[in-house]
């Protein structure tokens, strides 16, 4: 099995070096403009966040899969879970903000010993919308899994899987052998109580991301595509389909090096650049909360170790969506990624 970089003692595993590796080389010579200069010159002198719309939980770094492309850089080797003490503080948040969404993720965020509780308690305290985001093959992996379909059914939980695609060799390719094949197994799963089925109002989105160094094609049409071969082939339903653009961190990131893409993937992304995309950006109505409660603007952020404006309270403990608000965006060159093209955000497309 394929270890972490963490697990290997790589140097990508250390958060400074990625950043380190963003802020020179190609962006240090100058032969490409940084994210704040661009936005600038969008008419963007900072990045400021909208209203707070969504709270995203990164409950732990375990998974059951080691994807290629992972910049949660995630696996079975990965101890960091959050606890139940720090679930309560974000319970806490979550009530008295008065956030419409929990967002919940990972790792395998199933894989968390807390998580049902966790999706229990917010359902208790309504929550208008939960989101778990799961790779589909947790559901298969172990029996003990095997309810989770019905348990999300039974909270009315929206359910949010990556599928790289709708077929086995590029689903293999980034995400190990045999994922296609199980993840078709969990689809059928959640589709036998009801979830992408119309009518049921159980949602069930999809989540495609490339598997090389190119940015996603047109998210409408991948949408039809997919609908039309998973329902053909394998009598699969799901709702909406997101496309999301790769970002350069982390495994993503170790794959630009070592196949010598990199200079030619942020070229990509910064010749990409789409003013109209800046808006709809995630952490602009997004907050991250990482398995020890602290806060970042986006999930990307969080696995950076970039952390949100020092002058606003930077943990889950003291979260004032007011004081939240006044905040500036910590941005980096990463940030390409989520303006490029038709934008890309945790929702999909944005432009």
């Amino acid at each position: 099995m394929i270890k972490s970089l963490h697990a290997r003692h790589h140097q990508l595993a250390d958060q400074q070096r990625q950043r380190e590796i963003l802020e020179n080389g190609i962006f240090r010579e100058g032969r490409l403009p940084k994210f704040e200069r661009k936005i600038a010159e969008a008419g963007h002198p900072a990045l400021m966040p909208g209203e707070l719309e969504i709270v995203q939980v990164n409950v732990g770094y375990m998974c059951n899969q080691v994807c290629k492309h992972c910049h949660v850089d995630a696996g079975p080797d990965r101890q960091e879970i959050m606890s139940r003490e720090t679930m309560e503080l974000c319970l806490n948040a979550l009530a008295k903000n008065k956030i419409r969404t929990l967002d919940i993720t990972g790792g395998a965020p199933e894989m968390n010993p807390h998580f049902r509780w966790f999706v229990e308690e917010a359902h208790r305290i309504g929550v208008s919308e939960i989101i778990v985001r799961s790779n589909l093959t947790i559901i298969v992996a172990n029996p003990r899994y095997h309810d989770l379909p019905a348990f999300f059914k039974k909270h009315g939980v929206r359910v949010c899987s990556s599928l790289p695609f709708y077929n086995a060799g590029k689903t293999d390719r980034q995400r190990g052998e045999g994922v296609f094949a199980d993840s078709i197994r969990a689809l059928n799963m959640l589709n036998d109580v009801g979830y992408g089925r119309p009518g049921s109002g159980l949602v069930l989105d999809l989540v495609y991301n490339p598997v090389g160094a190119f940015l996603p094609g047109d998210q409408r049409q991948l949408e039809r595509d997919f609908k039309l071969e998973l329902k053909s082939h394998f009598d699969i339903d799901f709702n909406n389909l997101f496309t999301i653009t790769n970002i350069p961190i982390s495994r993503f990131l170790d794959f630009l090096l070592e196949s010598g893409n990199y200079d030619d993937y942020m070229e990509k992304l910064v010749n990409a650049f789409n003013p109209a995309a800046v808006p709809g950006v995630m952490c602009r109505n997004t907050i991250s909360i990482d398995w020890l409660g602290n806060l970042y603007d986006c999930d990307f952020n969080q696995m950076l170790g970039l952390g949100i404006d020092a002058r606003v309270k930077g943990h889950v403990r003291d979260f004032d969506s007011v004081e939240l608000k006044s905040r500036k965006i910590t941005v980096s060159q990463h940030c390409f990624a989520c303006t490029a093209g038709a934008g890309s955000s945790c929702q999909g497309a944005t432009a």
